[in-house]
């Protein structure tokens, strides 16, 4: 089956542009486009695309609060979301990831890596813009802790909390399956459980949580 992809923007001419992209792609097409964060929640709710492609800055209701519509909605579980954006600025990241946002993309992105952020993000992975993820934890994260939050990962085994820590580090599934010897079903197997145990709705989510609670320590200042 097709990626199902909404579009939200203000302007006509970058929908039109998306669209175009996305439908010159033989596993992609185009559902929907809105014009504000609450038509692409309403339209998230009634066409249940895989990933909706929203712009930040929107007239009316913005997209940071068309990410929070949809992710509040329990049967829009399926839903993801990738923020795109002219504005290199964490505070966008921070806000759109808190929300419940999948990836993060600038409008300049290339075409074929826009193209492929919708993959992984479809394929529920997170997705951040190259130069952003270190700037992105300095934000999410407060001063190192000196001990892991047990209340937080009490009911992952120890295998789970290894991998937890390597999505953390940005390591896609096929990498962490190489770095432990193990089976790409067992490397998804884990991160799924780990999620469901954590309450976490994707990989951005759990990458948040892993630096918020102290499983992973943040970069040192200018690494």
């Amino acid at each position: 089956m097709p990626v199902r992809v909404l579009i939200a923007d203000d302007q006509s001419l970058v929908r039109a542009g998306f669209r175009v992209l996305v439908e010159s792609e033989d596993d992609m097409e185009v559902v929907g486009e809105a014009g504000d964060g609450a038509t692409a929640a309403a339209l998230a709710e009634r066409l249940r695309p895989d990933v909706v492609l929203m712009d930040v800055q929107m007239p009316g209701t913005d997209g940071i609060e068309g990410i929070r519509r949809i992710t509040a909605n329990p049967e829009l579980s399926a839903v993801r979301v990738l923020i795109l954006t002219t504005f290199d600025t964490e505070e966008y990241a921070v806000a759109g990831i808190t929300a419940g946002a999948s990836g993060f993309l600038l409008k300049n992105t290339a075409p074929a890596q826009l193209l492929h952020g919708i993959r992984v993000v479809a394929g529920g992975e997170e997705l951040l813009a190259p130069g952003l993820t270190r700037r992105l934890i300095a934000r999410l994260v407060t001063p190192a802790r000196a001990t892991v939050d047990d209340t937080v990962f009490a009911e992952l085994t120890v295998r789970e909390r290894e991998i937890v820590a390597l999505v953390a580090e940005g390591l896609s599934n096929a990498e962490i399956t190489d770095r432990l010897f193990i089976s790409m079903a067992t490397t998804k197997t884990h991160v799924s459980r780990a999620l469901s145990k954590l309450g976490a709705r994707d990989r951005a989510q759990l990458v948040a949580m892993a630096y918020q609670h102290g499983l992973v320590s943040p970069p040192e200042p200018g690494r």
